[in-house]
């Protein structure tokens, strides 16, 4: 997807077993976040980093999703683990991270791999993209942070 896409309507099952639906929040803005795995460094940093500025992004309009491939009750462990209090998607089957176009290739370590590329939608109040940061961009310990400068 690109700047000016409409994200999908059903998004996916959360941590609790809620269906995550785009409509389920018309009027107010995402940050709509993929990562390759929970309760690893780089994808707890991140997460509490959005954790932590919640607030602050609330107050700019905006809620907070997460997405990776984990299942619900890994996402149940790593939102308990690290109190994070925002819908983590298990897209066990990659349906949306494909849709999205967070799956693909990658090379960590010079091993070339297919997986979860760390990818952050900024989406409007109608479900646009109106921004994405690709994983060169995201800096996981301050990326609420980052977010915040671009929206202000």
């Amino acid at each position: 997807m690109v700047v000016g896409d409409k994200i999908p309507e059903v998004l996916g099952i959360d941590q609790h077993g809620n269906e995550i639906k785009s409509s389920d929040y018309r009027g107010k803005k995402l940050v709509l976040y993929t990562y390759p795995k929970a309760n690893t460094s780089g994808c707890t940093a991140e997460a509490c980093s959005l954790q932590a500025h919640k607030a602050e992004l609330e107050a700019e309009g905006y809620m907070i999703i997460g997405v990776s491939k984990d299942k619900q009750a890994s996402q149940q462990k790593f939102a308990e683990t690290n109190g994070l209090e925002f819908p983590l998607i298990a897209d066990t089957d990659t349906r949306l991270l494909q849709e999205l176009g967070s799956w693909g290739e990658k090379v960590a370590c010079g091993r070339r791999t297919i997986g979860t590329l760390r990818t952050t939608y900024l989406v409007n109040e109608e479900g646009v993209i109106t921004r994405i940061f690709t994983s060169k961009e995201i800096k996981t310990k301050i990326h609420a942070e980052q977010i915040l400068q671009v929206i202000r």
